[in-house]
């Protein structure tokens, strides 16, 4: 049996195989946003971008596929403030790979993370125990801005660039918070009995205003009122002792007082909310009654006769003999 022809065919086979290996390892791809690494025979040789690429096989190989996207790196820093708390401070730091220096971001750190890490704590605890906690909050977006500015510079010579510093929270002792958290509610109820009395002392002034208004209102009302009655009993007074021939005013003043004694009367037994009042009211009680109301104005004359009398008269002078 001939061998030729089947050793020549898997001679063939085999430099079919070699050549179709050697044609797909010359060629590789490199994703958008990336950068390739190629080295020939342990020495750099270039950046490869992105795309298709061409390497000669077995002799060069892409020992890095470096992404250029903007990462995140989250680092939470614990130290002690100026006035002896203790305080978390997370930051999160924003970095990417500068494209023109990707050869110093892959041969000069072989660690960028723990490289980031340790200038963030010397950034940290250089800043935060020269202020209190007060200060602290206050002046976290001071903080990150310190942060940015000292990792720019300082990675910039390994290829990195910082694209933004931020600081998303301080955490100080469990104790501590609780201490501010009653502080701050201690002033708000301050602030909210302060508001409520001069609420209070606002309703109080308005309210004694009103009154007082209401107080003069009703005064006015009543001096009106018996300036209107005074005029109306003149009036009165006057036409009875005009239209009854021998009448005098006291004659009008009486049957003026008997009416009204009349009218209370009436409106005394009109309302079921009075009290019960007990009267005499006979023809002689009301005979006795007019006689007092007469005796009352009689006297109140000649009182008002006698003041005037003795304030005019003056005692005449004693002559001696």
């Amino acid at each position: 049996m001939d061998i030729g022809p089947i050793v020549a065919l898997v001679i063939s086979a085999i430099i079919l195989i070699f050549v179709l290996s050697i044609f797909f390892k010359s060629f590789f791809t490199i994703e958008q946003a990336h950068a390739g690494v190629v080295q020939r025979l342990g020495k750099f040789l270039r950046i490869a971008q992105p795309g298709l690429n061409f390497k000669m096989p077995y002799l060069d190989v892409v020992v890095a596929n470096i992404s250029l996207q903007v990462q995140q790196l989250d680092v939470k820093v614990e130290t002690k403030t100026k006035d002896n708390v203790f305080v978390q401070i997370p930051i999160a730091i924003q970095y990417k790979v500068t494209p023109d220096k990707i050869y110093d971001a892959f041969y000069k750190l072989s660690d960028p993370v723990k490289q980031i890490e340790s200038f963030v704590y010397n950034v940290i605890l250089g800043h935060v125990p020269k202020l209190t906690l007060d200060e602290t909050f206050d002046q976290q977006s001071q903080i990150a801005i310190d942060v940015k500015n000292s990792l720019d510079a300082s990675m910039a010579e390994f290829g990195y660039s910082i694209v933004k510093s931020l600081i998303t929270d301080l955490v100080p002792d469990e104790k501590v918070k609780a201490a501010m958290n009653d502080i701050n509610a201690a002033a708000r109820e301050r602030e909210a009995t302060v508001s409520r009395a001069e609420t209070e002392k606002l309703l109080l002034v308005k309210k004694a205003e009103a009154d007082a208004e209401s107080k003069r209102l009703q005064g006015e009302g009543i001096a009106n009122q018996r300036k209107a009655i005074i005029e109306g009993l003149r009036d009165s007074i006057e036409k009875f002792t005009t239209s009854v021939e021998g009448a005098t005013p006291r004659d009008a003043m009486s049957m003026v007082l008997l009416t009204q004694y009349f009218d209370t009367l009436k409106e005394v037994a009109g309302t079921n909310r009075s009290n019960t009042i007990l009267m005499p009211h006979t023809p002689n009680a009301l005979a006795e009654l007019m006689e007092q109301f007469r005796t009352t104005l009689i006297t109140g004359e000649l009182a008002t006769k006698g003041a005037n009398g003795s304030a005019a008269a003056t005692p005449a002078p004693l002559s001696r003999t």
